[in-house]
Parts: C-alpha cells; structure tokens; sequence
C-alpha cells in the first residue's frame, strides 16, 4: 500500500495518486467535486449511501474494440503471452485502479478474472488460483466485492443460448460455469450474485419453443439458487432485464417482465432485479422507471449505473453524467429505504477515442459526481421541497370514505356505478408536471 492504495510489482497508472475531494469550484480533473466519501446525507455517508463498484469487463479487459475495428486502448497488463500471467498483471493493475478511485467495491464475470482452459477442470482450476489472489488483495486493500457472475454469452457454445439452449449439454456447461462461479463469488465473500442472460432470448420463433425455454431458464435459476444456498451464499441473487442484443428477443426484456417471470415461477423470494440504465431506455423506459417498478415490487436489488446514446439504437454503456436521470434515480433509491446489500455499479467504459490511462478515471470520476450531486438533491427534494406530500396529495379521495373502501375490497362493480350516478361528473384537477420538473431543476443547482 502507498498512500492509501494498492500496487504491487508495478505501477499501472503512475503518475496518477488516491483521488481526492476538493470542492465544486475545483477545475482539477482528477478531483472530486461533489463526491465527498464522508459527507453525511441523512443519517449515512455518501459511501454508504452510494456503495460504488467498478466493473472488471469494460475497464481492464475493454479495449475499444467495435464491429469495425480492433481496439485502439493498450494497456500493460495485456503485455504477457501466458493467459494466466496476464490475468495476474490485470487483478494488479485493477486493484491499484479500485484502491486510488477509492470505491469500496468491485464485480467481475469469471471469464474476466481468469481464462477459459482447455477442459472444464482446466477453467475450475484457473479461477480457483485467480480466487485465492483476489481474496489476499482483498485483505490487504479492504476492497469488497459487490457481485460475480459467469460469462454466458461469449463462447461460441452460447450462440443459442445458454439456460435456454435447445442443447442439453450446452445447458450443462453453463452450469458448471455458474457452480464455479459462485464458489468464488462466497470465497471471495460476494455480497450479491447476477444472471445477465446475454443470449437467454430468440431470433426466430419458427425455430423456438419459447415456452420450454422458459421453464428451463428457472429450472437453472432455482438449481443455482439451491446450491448457492447450500455452500453459504446468504445473499440477494439478482437477473439483469434487457431487451435485445445480442439476441432480437429477450427473455429478460425489463423490469416488470422479470418481475412476471420471477413470481410466476416462485423465485421472488430469492431474486431481485440489478437494474441497468442503458438496458431500461432500450426497453423504451426512462431509467428510473425499471427502479420505480422494482421497488414497486419489492424486489429492487442493485443497479449498474451508465447511460445510453439517444441517438444510437444499442447499449453503448456511456458513463453517467446527466444530473437529471441521477436525481430521478436517487429519488427511487432513498424512497425504497437505500441499496443494501446491492450498490452503484459502473457498467460502463471510456470511449474507443479515449486513450490515455487518466481517461479511465475521468470517466469514473464525472459519474461519481454526478449521482453524488443526484443524491443530495433528491434528499433534499424529499425533506425540504413539497414533492413528495403533493405526490401523495393527488391520491388523497382514497385515504379515507368510499375511495378507502375501494382500496380495502369493500365495494363491487356495481357499487362503483351507483357511486357515479350519484356523485355526478367529477371535477378535474392539475397534474402540476411543471411545476415539479421545476422543483428538480431548482433542487438541482442549489449549493448544499
């Protein structure tokens, strides 16, 4: 350790040191200017309340690559030949990256930390070794892990799928993938567990029984569930919605359609959503609509924290920066009672064009600001400004009288039109939607 974070061998990022809290004023790029760590927001930190990740996939294994070109980023760690020594260098490099951000967490795929052997046994065994270094790194740098998954969706063998693969035994890999996975995951003291079903959809449904495909996607949840139970795992698991891509058709297509999935087969008492921005605005939601609807049905779990391209029809994982969605975003979070165990991941990467190592924490430190700045807004709108009583005040016919009843299951159909004979035409009131976009712009840019 130096200076409060971590190298080891070498150093991956010189020149750059623990990044500190400065003040909005500040012009310093590799500052914070609204993420203060141990501001207390109601009764919590800032830290706590925002429990930040960085994501292992697009930051050190990301290269900025895309469909018509191969990357433009080089980075150190990439320099070994042998997969395992390269995979050593990136765990280094990401631990020095976690600990001068100074987020307390981090989540990664399997694949991400540890290559893909010849065998099955030949994959255990690689993640077991990346395992055992990852949890010393743990221990020497305090940093905690947020969530493991597994890659089902990169090899070719998932081309159709993986717990909906029409292959039994492409089912069976994807299994011990998962099987593996959470063994790290609880070695390493995961506080969550995601299923992101990359290919858990269809191209055609000519070819597909949707239905048999459905069942076995919550067979294999429900399998996962058990055995992650059964060696420790006392955490949320959680299934990312998304509505296209790779696949046309998505199992998983958002919010509410997980939250369908998840009570029809009985898995709502084990599983909760991590919510994805960029997922939600290609469904044709706002991002705080699938937090809305998660927190609707109590089943809110975690949240990978990026933005989208209006102008692009894909998930172009762009970091947040637009104070607007952070506010919204925050004011579903605070409302739903916080986080915990789940957190703000960073699902997101620099862009193909930026290429020099502080780009990587410019762009972690912009949106850490900005859901900084999001979180003390909404606190402040929820405590200070009349948003939240005025909300409730719309509905207020049905706190009390007949619209009670209602509520309560003490009138039928026909009640109901005898009540409107009698009451006559009811009178119209404003929605007032002006006047609360104003109220977040006005909580917005207040100094706190």
């Amino acid at each position: 350790m130096s200076d409060g974070y971590y190298t080891g061998g070498r150093e991956y990022f010189p020149g750059i040191q623990k990044i500190r809290y400065e003040d909005p004023e500040s012009d310093n790029p590799l500052a914070f200017k609204h993420y203060d760590e141990n501001k207390v927001i109601g009764g919590k930190t800032m830290k706590d309340h925002l429990r930040f990740s960085v994501c292992y996939w697009h930051t050190f294994c990301g290269t900025g690559a895309d469909p018509f070109g191969p990357g433009t980023q080089l980075f150190a760690w990439d320099e070994p030949a042998d997969p395992m020594d390269a995979a050593k260098a990136r765990m280094d490099a990401a631990f020095e990256f976690f600990t001068k951000l100074g987020v307390p967490y981090y989540c990664f795929h399997d694949r991400d930390i540890a290559p893909e052997g010849a065998t099955v046994s030949d994959s255990e065994a690689n993640l077991a070794v990346m395992t055992d270094i990852a949890l010393q790194l743990q221990k020497e740098t305090g940093m905690k892990l947020l969530w493991g998954t597994a890659n089902l969706f990169s090899h070719p063998r998932y081309m159709n799928g993986a717990a909906t693969n029409p292959n039994f035994f492409v089912l069976a890999h994807a299994a011990a993938q998962v099987k593996s996975a959470l063994d790290a995951t609880v070695a390493l003291n995961g506080e969550n567990y995601v299923f992101w079903g990359g290919r858990e959809g269809y191209a055609s449904i000519l070819n597909t029984d949707t239905g048999r495909e459905l069942d076995h996607m919550a067979k294999f949840l429900s399998l996962a569930r058990d055995y992650g139970r059964s060696i420790g795992f006392t955490g949320n698991f959680l299934v990312e919605p998304k509505p296209m891509e790779p696949m046309k058709h998505q199992y998983d297509f958002d919010a509410s359609t997980v939250i369908g999935f998840l009570r029809h087969y009985g898995l709502d008492s084990d599983f909760k959503l991590n919510i994805e921005a960029n997922h939600a605005t290609l469904a044709g939601h706002s991002f705080s609509h699938d937090l809305q609807m998660s927190a609707n049905a109590g089943l809110l779990g975690s949240i990978d924290a990026n933005r989208g391209d209006p102008q692009n029809g894909w998930d172009t994982d762009q970091f947040a920066v637009d104070l607007y969605d952070t506010v919204n975003a925050m004011l579903v979070v605070l409302q739903n009672g916080g986080l915990s165990p789940g957190g703000l991941n960073f699902d997101a990467k620099v862009r193909r064009e930026s290429i020099d190592m502080e780009d990587i924490f410019i762009g972690h430190i912009g949106a850490m600001d900005a859901f900084a700045k999001g979180l003390e807004a909404a606190y402040n709108l929820i405590e200070n400004s009349p948003l939240i009583t005025d909300r409730q005040n719309r509905y207020r016919n049905f706190n009390e009288g007949l619209g009670s009843d209602f509520e309560n299951g003490k009138l039928d159909l026909a009640d109901l039109r005898n009540i409107a004979a009698e009451h006559g035409e009811p009178a119209i009131e404003s929605g007032k939607q002006e006047r609360y976009e104003n109220l977040i712009n006005q909580y917005m840019t207040k100094r706190s």
